[in-house]
């Protein structure tokens, strides 16, 4: 069997089923002490093309999808370790501009590696602590599900030949990982990543897209590409944050335009 088979989401049960691998379908790995660690690569020709992306755009980039992880924990960041794969042709200006943006972040490489490359590769480990990470099994039916700003932005400027800066959620992560049931960052799709929720918490995940909050210049589709990095949370209490559906009670997710079943594509490596 091939990995484009498999898929990335038939991959990670895989390894759970054989016991090579636990919880690896949460945002972050829980340790001692409230610490959680995650860590995400970033490849050339695969996440990002640079004629579309600034290096500082790449770096604030590289480290916002791991500090999104950290967000969904509910965690403070402590630091980044980096790893740098690169040509020895690359400008080092070009690098120095990289780090750069990671710099915007307000968050400290503290560490990393570099290598050589035949494309440029980044990959980043983001450590923060948490007192409370609501994870991705928590969710009741009768939660309203809630997300933290608007959907779509990537889509749209993808469309563009171009890449939006993703959201720091740091604030609204702590707040809401106080009380949420579940929660989790928007990387792949809200079909996508509301069809996590679902079958980790054993509910059945409803989303109303008439009620998701669209990012300037985004239309419906958009909210398929992914990489919007907002938090979807399962709370009693929606609070200040946008209600986008509800968990009943079954199994899967549904996703409804005026009432009626819509489908939308997502992200999933290998396929």
């Amino acid at each position: 069997m091939q990995l484009s088979e498999l898929g990335e989401l038939g991959l990670l049960a895989e390894l759970e089923r054989r016991g090579l691998a636990r919880g690896i379908d949460h945002d972050a790995a829980q340790l001692d002490g409230g610490v959680v660690a995650t860590q995400d690569a970033l490849v050339e020709d695969v996440h990002f093309r640079l004629d579309w992306i600034s290096w500082r755009d790449l770096g604030w980039r590289a480290a916002a999808v791991n500090l999104s992880d950290l967000a969904a924990s509910g965690a403070d960041p402590e630091g980044l370790l980096v790893t740098l794969g690169a040509s020895p042709e690359t400008d080092v200006r070009n690098i120095f501009e990289l780090y750069e943006g990671i710099a915007e972040t307000e968050v400290a490489v503290l560490g990393g590696d570099t290598t050589q490359a035949d494309r440029l590769l980044l990959s980043v480990t983001a450590i923060g602590r948490s007192p409370r990470v609501p994870g991705r099994t928590g969710a009741r039916p009768g939660d309203h599900l809630v997300v933290t700003g608007p959907l779509g932005a990537a889509g749209a400027a993808f469309r563009r030949e171009s890449f939006a800066r993703p959201p720091l959620r740091l604030a609204e992560g702590r707040e809401l990982a106080a009380y949420a049931h579940a929660m989790l960052d928007i990387s792949d799709g809200i079909a996508v990543d509301a069809e996590h929720l679902a079958r980790r918490s054993g509910c059945h995940v409803v989303i109303e897209l008439e009620q998701v909050p669209l990012a300037a210049g985004a239309e419906i589709d958009d909210l398929g590409f992914g990489e919007d990095y907002e938090l979807l949370a399962a709370v009693e209490d929606p609070g200040r944050f946008w209600v986008v559906g509800r968990c009943e009670d079954g199994e899967g997710s549904t996703l409804t335009l005026g009432g009626e079943p819509y489908e939308l594509g997502g992200w999933q490596h290998f396929r």
